[in-house]
């Protein structure tokens, strides 16, 4: 009978033992990992929860991959984990990289800013973007000039012709980005071209109001520009718009400052007459209708106005020189004659 008796405490005492071996095991390899330097890993996009934990293993973040799927199980947690790039140090416990993951707390990408402001040609914007992420301007002019491989070039349906000087001119809308600074010249100029899109559908109504004018996009960003070249004040968009809309149904030379200046290579204060005569489809001086495409990336305002123009018997324009920055507007020659002179007159005020 002793004998039994000391059997069975000796099998309760390895019993004892043994759990508590496991206990400590379990403790132990639960316990955060010894500190160090921080390390980065990579949660792929579909890893589940027990590659997941390998990784985090591999990267010495936890000491036990099968404890760690344990405890996962334990608490339902791992199917909330976020794909992306972490950063962190050995010493964490479960639940603060559980936490993590679970928010998708990864590591912040180095980012550019940069403003492309309304009224910018492909040149300018070229040269903004080439000093935001210290390429070569001809690495985002080229792009511009071809469209080539970029989704959004089909979606706007931006034509491919001769007479454009750059074919995504006046479709990179003016706005302010931030974008990873490993970003491509095509990533950056898909960007810019789905803003205008983006821009575009925030318009009630647009694609129907276009196809009421008999407008392409095409021809409807081409005006736009023209005014946002022309016009300083928001609130005479529209009135110019539609002196331009007037001049276009009476086949009447549009005769517009702003088509030359976008053919020179620097602007000029005054054009001169021999200005005037540069051999050139956008010069609306020599050519009537519209220029073979957009001068600049119009703003919201002036698309708006482009679309939706306000009527009148007007077909002349002329700056005030009072520095107001806004026009005197004409219904006839003789009157926009009349209105030089006023505007002159005011200048030597």
């Amino acid at each position: 009978m002793k004998s039994v008796i000391r059997n069975s405490l000796i099998i309760l005492l390895l019993l004892i033992v043994a759990a508590g071996g496991a206990i400590w095991y379990i403790w132990n390899g639960m316990k955060p990992a010894a500190t160090g330097p921080a390390v980065t890993f990579t949660v792929e996009k579909g890893m589940g929860s027990s590659e997941i934990a390998d990784l985090l293993e591999k990267n010495g973040l936890i000491k036990n991959a099968t404890l760690f799927k344990g405890y996962l199980k334990w608490t339902s947690e791992g199917s909330k984990f976020m794909a992306g790039t972490y950063s962190a140090a050995p010493g964490a416990t479960y639940d603060t990289l559980i936490e993590r993951l679970n928010a998708g707390d990864v590591v912040k990408k180095e980012t550019v800013a940069f403003t492309i402001p309304e009224g910018y040609t492909a040149e300018q914007i070229a040269d903004r973007l080439a000093q935001s992420w210290g390429k070569d301007s001809s690495a985002f002019l080229a792009l511009m000039d071809s469209g080539q491989d970029l989704q959004e070039t089909q979606l706007l349906g931006i034509p491919q012709e001769n007479d454009l000087r750059h074919r995504l001119e006046g479709y990179l809308f003016p706005s302010t980005y931030e974008l990873v600074k490993d970003s491509t010249p095509e990533q950056v100029i898909e960007k810019m071209l789905e803003e205008t899109q983006k821009k575009l559908d925030s318009i009630p109504d647009w694609k129907n109001k276009l196809k009421e004018r008999g407008l392409t996009l095409h021809q409807l960003l081409t005006v736009a520009s023209l005014v946002e070249r022309e016009v300083v004040v928001d609130n005479e968009r529209p009135l110019v718009a539609g002196v331009i809309y007037n001049r276009l149904k009476k086949e009447q030379k549009l005769e517009i400052d702003a088509t030359v200046q976008y053919l020179l290579d620097k602007p000029k204060e005054r054009l001169l007459y021999k200005d005037l005569e540069v051999d050139s489809p956008y010069n609306t001086y020599r050519n009537a209708g519209l220029p073979p495409g957009p001068i600049c990336s119009p703003g919201l305002p002036s698309i708006k106005a482009a679309l939706e123009p306000e009527a009148s018997d007007y077909y002349f324009y002329v700056t005030k020189k009072d520095g107001s920055k806004t026009h005197l507007f004409a219904k006839t020659y003789k009157e926009h004659l009349a209105n030089i002179k006023k505007s002159e007159a005011e200048a030597k005020q």
